[in-house]
């Protein structure tokens, strides 16, 4: 099994091992079953935030297609291996609010605590209220509570503790709701011609996201290789009061006295900027790269894309040029969102 054919990207080698796990107790089996074997382990649901490399996978790689929505009141509980964008569906379709604006995200519901994702102001932590999880380090299999999940922005205990949890389900607490969350993202707003702060149906909501996401290439479309990607390759840098001061500062330089990077005041002192509007300034466009392999996408700054015959070495020697590009100019560390298989940042 080639691993390209099982990621969003479309990149990545040979599987030594591979199977397929339909249920949890066959999860668990296959993954302890390796662990005692001593055999490198890479787990995939839908391979929609990873990066493989191309020598592949030298061990076993166990892909979760479990499946199962369990549903009492607002309450959910779901299958790591369920996939993630026709669960938002369902739950708008069901009158159940709180994941609207996560429409589109491609990928399992498995990987959403991991990564915590996120999108046009909402995030995943805001909803879930337990992770079901295998823990490797003693072969038990339990609930952890969202505190136990350490969630941050675009980061969870999962992800910092790479390779020592599998996640096997999740529940959620959503709203018994017709209508939406409040809506926060001011371009979601101004799609829906409602204030920032404002609901509005689910269902508009949801379908202002999916038209805002593929005017980005942020919808998986076989006839479009700008959604051959990972999403957005680079998280957004937060950054302290003294590093924020500083970006102005090298902006200020770059670009001219009257124009500032965009920011975003966290509430701890800290001030979100935008990622893309970085390496924009840094000089690297979209389309930039190789028409017929890696490049960035037409449509969206934070994009990689594979145009259909790049390389996952193609992949990160790009990432490089324009993490390095973006720290040369603005003296700001991108990081990359994406998981790393077989070879390192």
């Amino acid at each position: 099994m080639r691993l390209s054919d099982l990621t969003t990207l479309r990149l990545g080698g040979p599987a030594a091992r591979y199977l397929e796990a339909a249920t949890e107790e066959a999860v668990v089996d296959a993954v302890l079953e390796a662990d005692r074997a001593g055999d490198p382990l890479l787990v995939l649901a839908g391979g929609s935030n990873v990066v493989v490399a191309d020598e592949g996978f030298p061990g076993t790689v166990v892909r979760i297609v479990t499946r199962g929505v369990d549903r009492a009141g607002a309450a959910l509980e779901v299958a790591a291996g369920e996939p993630w964008d026709p669960l938002v569906a369902d739950c708008v379709a069901g009158g159940l609010a709180g994941v609207e604006c996560l429409a589109g995200i491609p990928g399992s519901v498995g990987a959403t605590p991991i990564q915590n994702v996120g999108a046009y102001g909402q995030e995943v932590a805001e909803t879930i209220r337990a992770v079901r999880v295998l823990d490797r380090a003693d072969g038990t299999v339990r609930a952890l509570a969202p505190a136990e999940c350490g969630f941050t922005y675009r980061s969870s205990a999962f992800k910092r503790e790479p390779g020592r949890w599998v996640v096997l389900a999740v529940s959620f607490a959503l709203e018994a709701s017709e209508r939406s969350a409040p809506i926060r993202y001011p371009e979601l707003a101004r799609a829906l011609g409602v204030d920032v702060g404002a609901r509005a149906p689910s269902a508009d909501v949801r379908e202002a996201v999916l038209a805002l996401r593929r005017g980005k290439g942020m919808v998986l479309d076989p006839d479009d290789a700008d959604t051959f990607s990972a999403g957005s390759f680079f998280t957004n840098p937060v950054l302290d009061a003294d590093a924020f001061g500083a970006l102005q500062a090298r902006v200020a330089q770059r670009l001219g006295p009257e124009t500032g990077p965009p920011a975003w005041p966290q509430g701890d002192g800290q001030v979100k900027t935008s990622a893309a509007w970085l390496i924009e300034r840094a000089g690297f466009h979209r389309g930039h790269g190789n028409p017929e392999g890696i490049a960035i996408s037409a449509k969206h700054t934070l994009a990689l894309t594979n145009r259909g015959h790049g390389t996952t070495a193609e992949l990160v020697a790009l990432a490089r040029e324009i993490a390095d590009g973006v720290r040369a100019a603005f003296g700001v560390a991108l990081v990359p969102e994406p998981v790393f298989v077989g070879h390192r940042w």
